[in-house]
């Protein structure tokens, strides 16, 4: 009869203790906190609360418990080795023949925890783990990129579902590397960095948290180590690929084999851009920007092309995010100035994109001033637009910077305003010569009077800034006529020519008015 009583306890319980009425173990038998351990032998004879972390509420609770009465739940933290503790709960009952001792059950919840993970924080979400990816990578390079699946939430009420979290969120911050933090990718994806040494089976984990609240968890983990002595830049843009497939609509099946992939393909075409910039084997193709009410050419956007003709958009972004761009801005900067020296280039001028990345030391600056040193002249024929693909850091150091530019004579011009949330800090903090009216806007400003009436308070604010506009993408003399009736001055697009590898100054749809091949002065 005892071994059947004993039997029916130990399928409620992982550990069955007697207290006495000082608090100290009389009895106890079962597993202990860790795996291996007998709680007979670790606690016997000592009392309860030296083996809980801040166990008193729970010994206030015993000494509550009625002869005959079964008393609650308690949620208890066990010792479980230095620094850590293992999540449990405790029932208590009183036998009247054996008072005032008391009989208490003891089921582990979950794997052991740091008890610094016990204040468990809120899990990141995607952009903030990118964000923060570059610190966690420099403070441990030697890391594994870890993606954990977890179904079963979706039709849990919600008091339960916040209690799964909970233990969802205390089991992945636990197995998160030293200094990072897990975050949740999609409703059923998250991720996290972990140590390299770290065995433990997170999945299984997990599905144990959700037995503890009474929940059948479905999860799968998986992780690719990042590269020793790797580029962490290439890492991180790798990373970025890999959860930025995850959050599409169709989610990403593999995602570690995505990373593994991307970072390969990184690397790749990083040696690739690199190798181009320095062997200069990239085109420059010239667009003209020009006067709306003459037709006559202002000036050329001096566009990289790459291997058949391709637009430079995601090579751009990928030197931005791998640090590569002020080489990358500094060599198209030479070759457009080549072809501004050539034989028979009269006074063209030539419009140069610089990322706000460049700006960030005054690396782009000096080099720039360094190149048109030898003659001045043709600083006085230069502009340069500042573009808000990768933002300015100090913005107030970029404008010491842009105005060591102006001293010299070269312009500065705002590209694509009015595209993002910077543009009118960028106006306010920056001093420069024109903004360059983003296309988006252009290509509604017939049909959207919303957008019409912000491309009147752009020129009407440019106007009293004393700053000149320019459109771009500009395809129909519907357009046109519109934007000379709401001021904007100087004009770019497919209807007055496509960037060609050669300077055109003489557009087919020139006003006959013009002296042929003349080209205006800047400002």
């Amino acid at each position: 009869m005892t071994t059947r009583l004993l039997g029916l306890a130990f399928a409620s319980a992982d550990a069955l203790v007697e207290i006495d009425a000082e608090g100290r173990v009389a009895f106890a038998l079962g597993a202990g906190p860790l795996p291996g351990t007998d709680v007979g032998a670790l606690w016997t004879g000592k009392p309860l609360v030296t083996f809980l972390h801040e166990g008193y509420g729970a010994l206030e609770l015993l000494l509550q418990t009625k002869a005959g009465a079964r008393s609650p739940a308690a949620q208890i933290l066990v010792q479980a080795g230095p620094g850590r503790v293992r999540r449990a709960s405790l029932r208590a009952f009183i036998l009247p023949q054996l008072a005032p001792s008391i009989s208490c059950s003891i089921a582990y919840e979950g794997p052991a925890i740091a008890v610094d993970s016990l204040e468990t924080p809120p899990l990141l979400d995607a952009e903030t783990f990118l964000a923060d990816a570059a610190r966690v990578v420099a403070l441990s390079p030697s890391l594994s990129l870890a993606f954990l699946d977890i179904r079963g939430l979706e039709d849990l009420a919600a008091e339960v579902a916040e209690k799964v979290q909970r233990r969802i969120e205390a089991t992945l911050q636990s197995a998160a590397a030293q200094g990072s933090s897990a975050a949740q990718i999609t409703s059923e994806r998250y991720a996290l960095f972990r140590s390299p040494g770290d065995t433990r089976d997170l999945a299984a984990e997990v599905v144990e948290a959700g037995r503890a609240e009474g929940v059948d968890l479905d999860a799968e983990s998986f992780a690719s180590n990042l590269p020793d002595g790797g580029d962490t830049l290439c890492v991180l843009r790798a990373m970025r690929y890999a959860i930025e497939a995850c959050l599409k609509d169709d989610g990403l099946a593999n995602p570690q084999v995505a990373f593994s992939e991307a970072l390969k393909r990184t690397f790749r075409d990083a040696e690739a851009f690199r190798a181009v910039v320095k062997s200069r084997e990239f085109q420059v193709h010239y667009q003209p920007i020009v006067q709306l009410s003459s037709r006559a050419v202002h000036h050329f956007e001096a566009l990289a092309r790459f291997s058949a003709g391709a637009g430079p958009a995601n090579a751009i972004r990928m030197a931005e995010e791998l640090d590569m761009i002020e080489s990358f801005d500094l060599a198209v900067a030479e070759k457009v100035l080549k072809r501004m020296r050539a034989p028979g280039a009269g006074l063209l001028k030539m419009a140069i994109n610089v990322s706000g990345a460049s700006l960030g030391d005054d690396t782009y600056v000096e080099h720039l001033l360094q190149m048109t040193a030898g003659s001045p002249a043709d600083r006085k024929r230069l502009i340069v637009e500042i573009t808000e693909t990768s933002a300015l850091a100090d913005i107030g150091a970029a404008n010491r910077r842009l105005a060591a530019l102006r001293e010299t004579g070269i312009k500065v011009c705002i590209d694509d305003f009015g595209s993002g949330a910077a543009s009118y800090d960028y106006l306010r903090k920056l001093s420069v010569d024109a903004v360059k009216i983003d296309g988006a806007l252009i290509r509604e400003v017939q049909t959207d009077e919303v957008v019409r009436n912000m491309v009147r308070s752009i020129v009407e604010l440019s106007r009293s800034l004393k700053l000149e506009t320019i459109a771009e993408m500009i395809e129909t003399e519907e357009v046109v006529t519109e934007l000379k009736g709401l001021g904007v001055e100087y004009g770019q697009g497919w209807l007055f020519g496509r960037a060609e590898a050669e300077p055109r100054t003489q557009l087919a749809s020139a006003a006959p008015v013009r002296r042929r091949g003349a080209v205006e002065a800047w400002g």
